[in-house]
């Protein structure tokens, strides 16, 4: 995948103090939005690719997996959506304004449908959004995190409407958050914020086993849901926007496992997958020459230590954290462990990313430099001596073993200390261990980005009191620099702040940066047009089949 040249590249500034998200023109890597449903292909024209048994109802804020957000992401159609490189463009929204970046108006275009029908208004908007929101529905809505932001969202008690959203007319409303946030419409591309009819609050349950959505497919029949075994979405005849079906709909089936899946790619029998099983990084790309997909996704991946372990408090920890850093030899576990499909980190973002740079001041702490490791590490000692093991907890049911022992055993080289792995059973009870502070190491840890965003992939992880923010870090620098680069309307001066916020993270490392996911996938003969887009999930609607 290319960098993208300008994430916010439909969002113009209108005036001095107005910004304005505007649709923009399809390029050549797009659909072509006068097409007819289906592109003109015939009803053989399905696409068959993997998935997994969705774990949650297919409502979009209580869908937070990839295989619920797989088939959620084609059924429905937000304000706006983005295209391969990460560029948002309008939908459903005619267009998103603001004066200050506090309050925005959002006005919709016409002609918009439910594949019940009924007509998709501001209110189907801001209904959901506030249902996605309310801590009432908190077991159903995972995802209410994403509207925190908005003027009268709580943590602590349940708001069925939020004050910062009013509907103003069937296709205007307006959105005012808690505080200036100038990358606010890039998140609206993200599924938490899609619309609900109004069929849905008469009965959620039965919603979210056969939902009415206003994307590019839909689910024709329940039946055509067969759970645990695959789902197949029908093309939505009705849809309204410009990623139009250039196939005639989605076979997702739900594999075991990632070589059953890889196994019938190779005999024919899926047309695109998303995933690679280690088995397989050796000899994918000889297996299946120019069809083999292998490219840098929006995904971070990190190792966290809390300020609260012994040694890694005050000038002591900060000697530790970059002694560890620059101890750990990326090049080489990238590729012995990897098989290249991971890139070594440089930052706290990803290289997918509008404003991405891999020379921020600072960032030479993650360079395997073994000399300066030792000495900083010799530092530490002067200061209180290192006793026991470094270790690092992971879930031993996620496939992370052979890399955690690559870390540990770097470190343990370079460094003479012991160091090993720390793994728990589950993914589940290693997830709870630092929900409630409870684990005694440092831990792995990622993320996957929400939305195309330097800011999302810093603030939720390290601002002071951040949901996401397992490491506790709290610096008054790094909030400052943070608030200062949401509140400008200038892209590239916002990414300056967040920039400067990242040097900060690189003095105090609250987690050592690793690598880079790629996406690693494939398709098929039977299939053309394939394109993985910035978050490692194939633009299923342009693909063609031969």
């Amino acid at each position: 995948m290319k960098i993208s040249k300008s994430v916010l590249g439909g969002v113009a500034v209108a005036s001095a103090a107005a910004l304005v998200l505007v649709g923009c023109s399809s390029t050549g890597s797009e659909t072509d939005p006068s097409a007819s449903a289906g592109g003109g292909t015939t009803g053989d024209a399905i696409i068959k690719t993997n998935g997994s048994e969705p774990a949650n109802p297919l409502i979009p804020s209580a869908t937070n997996e990839t295989g619920g957000g797989k088939i959620i992401d084609a059924i429905f159609a937000g304000l706006v959506y983005y295209d391969g490189d990460g560029a948002p463009h309008n939908e459903v929204a005619e267009s998103i304004t603001t004066e200050d970046s506090q309050t925005f108006t959002v006005t919709l275009k016409e002609g918009w449908t439910f594949t019940d029908g009924t007509p998709v208004l501001a209110h189907n908007f801001v209904d959901a959004w506030n249902w996605g929101a309310d801590l009432a529905n908190a077991e159903v809505s995972l995802n209410s995190y994403f509207f925190e932001a908005i003027e009268g969202f709580s943590w602590d008690e349940s708001v069925p409407e939020m004050s910062g959203l009013t509907v103003v007319d069937d296709l205007t409303f307006t959105i005012t958050l808690k505080q200036p946030q100038a990358d606010f419409p890039l998140s609206l591309g993200y599924s938490a914020f899609y619309p609900l009819p109004d069929s849905f609050f008469e009965d959620p349950e039965a919603f979210g086993a056969n939902p009415v959505g206003n994307g590019t497919y839909m689910l024709e029949d329940p039946a055509d849901w067969q759970h645990d075994v695959q789902i197949e979405l029908a093309v939505n005849p009705d849809y309204a926007g410009e990623r139009v079906a250039q196939n005639d709909g989605l076979l997702i089936t739900f594999y075991a496992t990632q070589d059953a899946a890889y196994a019938d790619l190779l005999a024919g029998n899926v047309d695109v997958i998303d995933g690679i099983p280690d088995s397989a990084f050796a000899t994918f790309e000889a297996d299946l020459g120019d069809r083999a997909v292998n490219q840098p996704a929006a995904i971070f991946q990190s190792f966290t230590i809390p300020e609260r372990l012994a040694h890694f408090s005050g000038e002591e920890g900060k000697l530790r954290r970059q002694a560890l850093s620059m101890a750990i030899n990326r090049e080489e576990i990238t590729d012995v462990i990897f098989q290249g499909t991971r890139t070594p980190a440089s930052d706290f973002t990803s290289p997918v990313i509008n404003g991405w740079s891999d020379s921020i001041p600072g960032s030479e702490v993650l360079a395997y430099d073994p000399e300066t490791a030792v000495e900083l590490w010799a530092q530490a000692d002067a200061i209180s001596p290192w006793e026991g093991t470094f270790e690092i907890g992971y879930n031993a049911d996620g496939g992370h073993q052979g890399w955690v022992d690559a870390v540990a055993n770097s470190i343990k080289n370079t460094l003479g200390i012991e160091a090993a792995g720390a793994p728990y059973p589950t993914f589940a009870e290693f997830r709870t261990s630092i929900t409630d502070r409870v684990i005694e190491t440092p831990f792995r840890t990622g993320w996957q980005a929400d939305y195309p965003s330097l800011f999302n992939f810093l603030g939720p992880l390290y601002g002071t009191g951040a949901g996401s923010n397992d490491g506790d870090y709290s610096s008054e620098a790094f909030d400052t620099l943070l608030a200062e680069g949401s509140s400008l309307t200038d892209t590239d001066e916002a990414n300056a702040k967040f920039q400067e916020a990242q040097e900060i993270l690189f003095q105090d490392l609250p987690a050592i940066p690793l690598w880079y996911s790629n996406v690693t996938g494939g398709y098929a003969e039977t299939v053309e047009n394939v394109v993985f887009d910035w978050h490692s999930v194939p633009l299923f609607y342009q693909i063609t089949k031969n």
